[in-house]
């Protein structure tokens, strides 16, 4: 298909994740017509317009096409690895000891402020094939590893450079509002006021960034702080994304329903209340069950109130060097079946159109005609059989803006 500017898939099951009464635009016998990288049109087979016999046609033989899929929580830009806080956890130390001790977040600064540009890049790429073969063609990248003006913009930079080497789309959410790098120990505010804004500023001015994040806990900034790096977001026309809710619940989905945060993420502990804000606001909620599966969480996300209050759910890989040290998106869907008892049309709509959402994306995350031809083709025939299995890949191609 790659040397081909016009062509139409047919005999295809389709799961368009256009929403249709909970099914998604569920459909056998299927055609999509494709040109110049773009959906022309999608239908039963048999009712292909006359425009368009004349293109070349490849027979799916009855398998799967899904949008391509969409990571929309990574942190895959970074210097080292914590296997060693891996096996401390094992031994019983926290998440929160951890960090306390200084290591956690701190210790993955200190790596990434000692890389060079090109080893973040390598390294990344790494990361970012394992998704490509997955059939992921969207991911968001968060920088936070910085937490000084330099590493941060270089962070961002890195992301921003993935595009331009791999067939994948990246979009990059400003995260220094993560944690207070040591020379800023005891002086959070300071550290808000002296890095975190003016290197938004610059990140802004240099086209570095999509979105602003920030993690709302304890052991991090509270409400009062990341409200004011918010602030600097809306002026500056940004989108808003918020951490909240992982370890306690300090209000943050609420918060960042406040500003109309595209997402809330992780949410653990998130009460009614914040689900009700999320609700009104329109903000989706980013459930991360790598994280949940690393730390050994037992406190589930209130799944059963998304539902019942319309919350859309995504669903992400949280790829991080610590309490997320994972590459697989099919393998977090499984986890989002598994652990957080959602179901695989579900777990597949949070890897496509609600993924798309919660990064504000308007042309993928759907098979419609006028969106981006970012297409998966599983050798499956059910989206079930996509969440079902441990360990498998399914793929049989990928299709990035109509090219193979």
């Amino acid at each position: 298909m790659e040397q081909y500017q016009q062509y139409v898939l047919h005999n295809a099951n389709l799961a368009s994740m256009v929403p249709d009464n909970n099914l998604y635009g569920s459909l056998k016998n299927a055609a999509i017509a494709i040109q110049s990288g773009m959906i022309s049109w999608v239908g039963p087979q048999d009712e292909l317009p006359g425009e368009y016999q004349h293109f070349e046609h490849f027979n799916i033989e009855n398998r799967l096409i899904t949008p391509g899929l969409i990571d929309c929580h990574t942190h895959l830009v970074f210097g080292g690895n914590r296997a060693d806080e891996f096996e401390l956890r094992l031994n019983g130390a926290t998440y929160e000891d951890i960090s306390r001790a200084g290591g956690g977040i701190l210790s993955t600064v200190k790596a990434t402020r000692d890389a060079s540009s090109d080893y973040l890049l390598q390294s990344a790429l790494m990361r970012v094939d394992a998704m490509i073969v997955e059939g992921v063609t969207h991911i968001e990248v968060k920088s936070g590893y910085g937490l000084d003006i330099e590493t941060e913009l270089r962070m961002l930079k890195v992301a921003r450079n993935i595009a331009q080497i791999r067939p994948i789309r990246v979009s990059t959410s400003f995260l220094a509002a993560h944690a207070v790098p040591p020379e800023f120990t005891g002086k959070k505010d300071a550290y808000i006021d002296e890095v975190c804004i003016p290197a938004l500023h610059a990140a802004h001015a240099q086209g570095l960034v999509d979105a602003v994040d920030g993690f709302c806990e304890g052991i991090a900034f509270s409400p009062t702080q990341i409200a004011r790096v918010f602030d600097v977001a809306k002026e500056l026309n940004l989108d808003i994304k918020l951490h909240a809710e992982q370890l306690s619940n300090l209000k943050g989905a609420k918060l960042a329903a406040s500003y109309g945060a595209l997402s809330a993420d992780h949410l653990e502990h998130l009460d009614a209340s914040g689900v009700q804000a999320m609700a009104a606001a329109g903000t989706v909620a980013t459930l991360l069950p790598g994280a949940f599966y690393t730390l050994r969480e037992t406190q589930l996300p209130p799944i059963d109130l998304f539902r019942k209050h319309n919350v859309p759910m995504a669903l992400a890989s949280d790829c991080n060097p610590g309490s997320s040290p994972l590459a697989s998106i099919l393998l977090s869907m499984n986890m989002g079946c598994t652990l957080f008892r959602m179901t695989p049309l579900e777990a597949l709509a949070g890897t496509t159109c609600i993924a798309a959402k919660a990064l504000g994306l308007t042309d993928s995350g759907q098979i419609h005609a006028g969106l981006r031809a970012d297409l998966c083709i599983w050798d499956i025939t059910t989206p079930a059989e996509l969440s079902y299995r441990i360990g498998f890949n399914p793929l049989y191609k990928r299709i990035f803006a109509g090219t193979t």
